[in-house]
């Protein structure tokens, strides 16, 4: 995967909905030695799939919003919970926003296998507290290569 890349996945802020209001968060921290420090929902397994623009390609937005229905859809018929989330790039002038779907206990291949279908770059999954950022573009790299980061809570 083109580092650059690879950079913005682990920098992108994503805004996950919570108990006590949005958790914004990204994959640039430090290591977390205790994950029962983190907020819960971080510390349960969980995927992060949209079906926005797919390989990067900039779609009309009526297309991105009738795939990324589509994908919910799917989602709920596999008896998933999802929940609506964003991620978006920290920088104030940054205009990239991408809405997503937090899909809770959805496991690492069922995820790869949706983030394939709808065409993107990586997916985002976490697992025993820990954020994963895993390939699913054979153009970007072999799929199910997989970049761990480390959870920043931000305020």
């Amino acid at each position: 995967m083109d580092q650059s890349l690879l950079r913005s996945y682990l920098a992108t802020v994503y805004e996950f909905p919570s108990l006590t209001g949005p958790l914004r968060t990204s994959l640039d921290g430090d290591i977390v030695t205790d994950a029962s420090s983190l907020p819960e929902l971080l510390q349960r397994p969980f995927a992060v799939l949209t079906a926005f623009n797919p390989r990067s390609m900039l779609l009309p937005r009526k297309v991105n919003e009738a795939r990324h229905q589509v994908m919910r859809d799917l989602l709920i018929l596999g008896v998933y919970r999802v929940e609506a989330c964003v991620g978006y790039e920290e920088d104030p002038e940054g205009t990239w926003r991408e809405p997503s779907w937090l899909v809770h206990g959805m496991d690492r291949d069922e995820a790869i296998a949706f983030g394939r279908v709808f065409r993107q770059n990586a997916i985002l999954t976490c697992k025993n507290a820990r954020p994963e950022i895993i390939v699913t573009d054979p153009t970007c790299d072999d799929i199910g290569k997989t970049y761990v980061g480390n959870w920043r809570v931000r305020s």
